[in-house]
């Protein structure tokens, strides 16, 4: 019976998606892919935080890198396949973290935080004084969107938004349940292991600085898938959108809101994140302050996030019909 109601669940929300952009329209479509995008962005991010306790200040560094790689590649390669320029910003993400793992998976807690937020900070300085590559503060913009070719039958043209919904939407949805699966694999369990106790899964007989590396690259690749998609939606990328600290906070704040302790938990919060943003930026500039002040009010009252409150009400609607 459980089976089933999953079943239908998930059935129903996949036609959400299917029908939303005709119910709601092309400026609320905008407004979920933008919710999708950073949804991923945080669920990748909280394979760090959530599964193996690793607190980074620079995630952003890796969005960029798979923003920039997707931009640069559609910019400079005559007739670049649209999947092959996604694939070129994971690849461009994977190596960025290949170079990093080295240095990064020896340390933890406050030296792996501010380690990364010197790496931000200095992804985002390059791509400011690398003017000939990266467009300095004016980034890369208006680069060819090429159409999506399927087997060489279909060509369906990507400036219509209709079009390119479903196909980011299809890309990001994948990303999240290929996410969802690494967690419920073996390797899954490993990797709360490392964030409960590194040193008894180092007696077990695993080895903790490769395994963080696997988990960081798969981090640090569908950060990436996430820039690229942004670039594609904005047809834009520059350092504030890809480098800027705020960027780096923002899976940081979602997971928090979320609940780190649930793999949905970065995907409520990315909601809640997207609901807010665009209600205050209505009425007042500081988006960041409001967000801040939710995010000190969760953490003294609700340190489990908003899937914590969830189960918390569960928890007691069942004991009460019990």
């Amino acid at each position: 019976m459980s089976k089933t109601k999953n079943w239908i669940f998930w059935i129903v929300i996949l036609i959400a998606l299917v029908f939303y952009p005709r119910v709601f329209g092309i400026y609320y479509t905008n407004v979920f892919i933008s919710f999708a995008i950073f949804a991923l962005f945080a669920v990748s991010y909280n394979l760090l935080l959530g599964y193996t306790g690793l607190l980074s200040f620079g995630h952003a560094m890796f969005f960029g890198v798979g923003a920039y790689g997707t931009a640069l590649a559609l910019e400079h390669v005559e007739g670049m396949p649209l999947i092959a320029s996604v694939l070129l910003g994971a690849l461009a993400a994977i190596t960025l973290a290949l170079i990093l793992c080295p240095i990064v998976v020896r340390v933890s807690g406050t030296a792996f935080a501010m380690l990364h937020l010197a790496f931000g900070q200095l992804m985002y300085v390059l791509a400011l004084k690398l003017r000939g590559i990266t467009g300095g503060e004016d980034g890369i913009g208006g680069f060819p969107i090429p159409k999506l070719n399927l087997f060489g039958i279909v060509s369906i043209d990507m400036a219509d938004p209709l079009n390119f919904y479903y196909f980011a939407i299809t890309v990001l949805g994948l990303s999240v349940l290929f996410l969802w699966f690494f967690t419920k694999t073996p390797f899954g369990s490993i990797m709360t292991a490392i964030r409960d106790n590194a040193k008894r899964v180092d007696y077990m007989g695993f080895k903790v600085p490769q395994s963080k590396a696997v988990i960081y690259t798969v981090s640090g690749c569908f950060a990436g898938v996430a820039g690229s998609i942004y670039a594609l939606f904005q047809n834009l990328i520059s350092a504030d959108d890809g480098f800027h600290v705020m960027v780096s906070f923002a899976p940081i704040i979602m997971t928090m809101v979320g609940g780190i302790t649930s793999f949905f938990g970065p995907l409520m919060g990315a909601g809640i994140f997207g609901i807010i943003d665009e209600l205050t930026s209505r009425y007042t500039e500081r988006v960041e302050l409001v967000m801040g002040l939710i995010l000190i009010l969760v953490i003294l009252f609700i340190p489990t996030g908003f899937m914590g409150l969830v189960n918390f009400v569960k928890q007691k609607l069942s004991k009460t019909a019990a």
